[in-house]
């Protein structure tokens, strides 16, 4: 019975391990796609995606689907993973209702006008691998 336990402990570990493994290169890709300079050129570049299609644009989320995939292939929805989701949710959302505002309805006030013209650093873009990898690893084990 030790052997079994110790086996089945070794497994979770790899899956997990190989898992937050796949997670971290979508968030590279989805990082080296929406990388520029200022949230606006990172706002230009999801809005050409969104422009030819919206399906478009969420496929340029692949993380997204995979986070989904996960829950449901381990049938593991924990704080780790509720939490990863709820992220990811308000980022989509977040960035359309963005799209939405400074695109289609050119309806820009003051203070955002200056969001958007901030210089972001190149590690920003890294916040992803550096948070969603972690999570999923301890909401699989």
């Amino acid at each position: 019975m030790q052997d079994f336990i110790q086996i089945w402990v070794k497994s979770c570990m790899d899956n997990a391990l190989s898992l937050a493994f796949i997670l971290a290169i979508f968030e590279l890709f989805e990082a080296f796609i929406q990388r520029s300079g200022t949230l606006y050129g990172v706002m230009e570049k999801l809005y050409g995606w969104y422009r030819k299609s919206i399906f478009l644009f969420f496929l340029m989320h692949p993380a997204f689907y995979f986070i989904l995939f996960v829950i449901v292939k381990t049938n593991t929805f924990n704080i780790y993973m509720i939490l990863i989701l709820i992220l990811k949710i308000f980022d989509l959302f977040y960035k359309l209702e963005l799209i939405k505002k400074i695109f289609l309805k050119q309806d820009i006030s003051e203070d955002l006008a200056a969001m958007l013209q901030w210089q972001l650093p190149s590690w920003f873009f890294l916040m992803g691998v550096l948070l969603y990898p972690p999570l999923l690893y301890y909401g699989l084990m």
